[in-house]
């Protein structure tokens, strides 16, 4: 019998043996790549938009007399003794009316973490291109009522709004890099989205230093998403979702369409006719959120590890979202703090494979490197000239909390069996948007005191890196499929739950991450 070309696919293959065929990246899985994660410089600029616009320049108070009075009454004037251009400025937002600044940087946490509720849900109903297509216009559109607002009440109102779609379509966008290649490059496309958030708090800062009035850099911040939602438009829906909804000759023309892109026709490319999942993913989840609270061990794990990723969360968007208020150029600041998090995703890498680190240390390590960077913080003068000042030493909590943010991901899908991992993961992201919210409120602490940040920041590091060390390590250890399995230690589960897991914590280094 004559071999099939090799560039043609034999009938009934998966959607893994399909990829093979296609190209797992090849040229037109790169080009969709590239766009989806260009899309992170647009949506890191509007996550990082109230650290500027928010600027509160110094000033004073003075007292004016109501001469008409009797007796005299006295009426506040606001003097602002710097040259920026700001809603503090525009919106007089000091004094008691200075929460409303991290009220804005808050509402837009919290529309992430309704953003991500969902989103993640109607992207698995109707499909993530239009979920994502849809979101992405809207937040544009928000991004524009941001610049344009009369008010601070419309302004706020926008804030949620955009971070409401930003949630939504960074989950969806996530998922897209994931899903339009083969599985051996997923780690490769989650590490870029996250590394292309970095570099786009850094062009923020430096877009931040060209246009300081605050409507113009909103104007403009917001205006690179017209152009990532034009070429958006041209991206397909998520084959992988069209074949687990059963629309498998859908996904075949997709497929044969990035066949053809990447000059490898497979004219005879036929799936596997499979029916449509019959239990959704709420199902699933709802049954593992209830196994996460009944089981007393997943229970005590579980809330060691919601309480990790409060803290790096609280740390991590604390930090940069005080990268404006710090001493020296705001601008440079911000640029600073984006840059300094792309060491991290090396070295973390490096550390957690080490058999005298692993996961669990490594994690610990890193959390208490960044407390104990920012406890030396109160020990150095302000506005030293030093090396070793104030900035520096944030910096480097803002390095050591993205390294340990990221071992974060790998090891908490390690340390839930398959059965439970994503209701494990959505646990901990809800913790994780909880610290989103309360991290803005945390700058501006420092009109208490100049320490109180890094004082929060210092105990949250340390005492997170002490409970992960209750965590048992996973480094080369076996990855349960079931709770049968991760509750039983015989030697021939052990060897069993070996052989599964080879090649499985790679492919889930960024799970759920967005």
């Amino acid at each position: 019998m004559p071999c099939p070309p090799p560039h043609e696919a034999r009938p009934g293959m998966d959607i893994e043996q399909a990829l093979q065929v296609v190209g797992e990246f090849g040229p037109y899985q790169r080009q969709a790549v590239v766009i989806l994660v260009l899309t992170q410089v647009y949506m890191a600029c509007q996550s990082m938009l109230i650290v500027l616009v928010g600027t509160t320049p110094s000033y004073q108070i003075k007292q004016l007399d109501a001469a008409s009075s009797s007796p005299p009454e006295f009426s506040p004037q606001v003097i602002f003794t710097e040259d920026v251009d700001s809603i503090v400025t525009e919106w007089f937002l000091v004094k008691q009316q200075a929460y409303k600044v991290s009220l804005a940087g808050s509402l837009f946490f919290a529309g992430l973490l309704l953003g991500n509720i969902i989103f993640g849900p109607l992207s698995d109903k109707i499909g993530r291109r239009p979920v994502y297509l849809a979101g992405l216009f809207f937040e544009v559109l928000f991004g524009y009522v941001t610049a344009l607002a009369p008010n601070y009440e419309v302004f706020a109102a926008s804030r949620l709004l955009v971070g409401l779609m930003n949630g939504g379509i960074g989950l969806v966008c996530f998922v897209l890099t994931q899903e339009y290649v083969g599985k051996s490059y997923w780690a490769m496309t989650g590490t870029l989205v996250s590394m292309t958030f970095a570099v786009g708090i850094s062009l923020f800062g430096a877009l931040g230093y060209l246009i300081p009035p605050w409507r113009s850099l909103a104007m403009a911040a917001n205006s690179s998403g017209v152009l990532f939602f034009l070429l958006s438009v041209t991206l397909p829906e998520s084959p992988r979702w069209l074949y687990s909804q059963g629309r498998t000759e859908e996904a075949e023309e997709v497929l044969r369409y990035m066949a053809v892109r990447n000059g490898n026709p497979a004219n005879n490319l036929v799936l596997h006719r499979v029916g449509a999942t019959k239990a959704g993913p709420g199902t699933a989840r709802s049954a593992g959120v209830l196994q996460l609270l009944l089981h007393p061990l997943l229970r005590l794990r579980t809330l060691v590890l919601m309480y990790v990723w409060y803290a790096c969360s609280l740390m991590y968007y604390g930090l940069t979202l005080g990268a404006g208020e710090t001493s020296g150029n705001r601008f440079v600041n911000v640029a600073l703090y984006g840059l300094i998090e792309l060491p991290a995703y090396p070295l973390c890498i490096y550390f957690i494979n080490k058999h005298w680190a692993g996961r669990r240390k490594s994690m610990a390590g890193f959390l208490g490197l960044a407390g104990s960077a920012c406890l030396l913080t109160m020990f150095i003068p302000q506005n030293t000239e030093m090396l070793l000042n104030v900035t520096s030493l944030a910096l480097l909590g803002k390095l050591m909390v993205s390294a340990a943010f990221n071992i974060t991901y790998i090891y908490t899908a390690e340390l839930y069996p398959t059965v439970i991992r994503n209701a494990g993961l959505g646990v901990c992201s809800m913790s994780c948007r909880l610290g989103g919210i309360l991290a803005p409120f945390v700058p501006s602490m420092r009109a208490v005191h100049h320490s109180m940040p890094f004082t929060v920041f210092c105990l949250s590091g340390l005492s997170a890196g002490c409970l992960g060390l209750l965590l048992p390590e996973t480094l080369n250890q076996p990855s349960a499929e079931t709770l049968e399995e991760w509750t039983d230690p015989t030697p021939h589960r052990v060897l069993e739950r070996k052989v599964k897991m080879i090649g499985q914590t790679t492919s889930l280094l960024y799970d759920n991450k967005l």
